[in-house]
């Protein structure tokens, strides 16, 4: 199981998406506020559009998304978020990028570095794991649904590539092309389950034991933290360790 883009997937399994909905909010309302500098207008802003697409996915109230924007685009008063990036390695040498949005970059840095030490994790230099990783835009379907029309609808709006993994069906688009691909597929009457700009890892690392243990929970601490926005890995744990921590 790579670490990419089933780490929601876990997530999920292991009941804490619901308990910290209230969290999942506030760095929705970061990132809305934070898009909404380059304007209030989703049809001429994708990365807004986007950041409200993934709200409504939440259930986000629309009185909290329509304050967010006014913030980011100036209309209401509002904290400045410095946002940016670090990246480090987990156990067993697993490649992590932590996308964050801080409005006091000092007391993140020390916070993400201590969560790193404390679970057998080190931060590195810019640009030491980013080039393992390449920037897509990533749909995921659930396996009840039919192969051949993702496939069809995908490949026919212009996605890169779609992938069978097991407990998932994935598209991949470049990120330009994301909004509009994710569309037309919906034209087609097809239902994803996530949808999102994210990081894709080259290659994986494989990780069983203590290490998986230690990776899995650097990244939930990770995610925990309210400066952190986005956590991106490129661990790999068998689908027989990961029942076996789950239970």
């Amino acid at each position: 199981m790579a670490g990419h883009s089933k780490w929601a997937n876990i997530k999920h399994r292991k009941g804490a998406q619901d308990a910290k909905r209230g969290k999942v909010f506030t760095k929705l309302i970061k990132e809305i506020t934070v898009a909404a500098k380059g304007g209030p207008d989703l049809d001429a802003n994708a990365r807004l559009r986007t950041a409200v697409d993934k709200a409504k996915s939440e259930n986000m109230p629309k009185d909290n998304i329509e304050r967010a924007i006014k913030k980011g685009s100036g209309g209401l008063d509002g904290v400045n978020y410095e946002e940016g990036s670090f990246e480090g390695y987990g156990p067993g040498g697993a490649a992590v990028i932590v996308e964050f949005m801080t409005d006091n970059r000092t007391r993140t840095v020390a916070d993400v570095r201590h969560i790193f030490s404390k679970h057998n994790g080190s931060l590195g230099v810019s640009g030491s794991v980013a080039f393992l990783f390449d920037r897509k835009g990533l749909i995921s379907f659930s396996k009840d649904q039919d192969f051949d029309t993702i496939f069809e609808a995908a490949l026919e709006a212009g996605a890169e590539d779609v992938k069978d993994e097991g407990d998932v069906i994935e598209v991949l688009t470049d990120p330009n092309d994301f909004i509009e691909v994710r569309d037309a597929i919906a034209e087609k009457g097809l239902t994803w389950e996530t949808a999102e700009i994210t990081m894709i890892p080259q290659t994986t690392a494989k990780l069983e034991g203590k290490q998986a243990e230690q990776m899995l929970k650097l990244m939930e601490k990770l995610e925990d933290n309210d400066d952190v926005q986005n956590v991106y890995a490129n661990f790999d744990i068998s689908e027989e360790e990961l029942q076996s921590l789950m239970n």
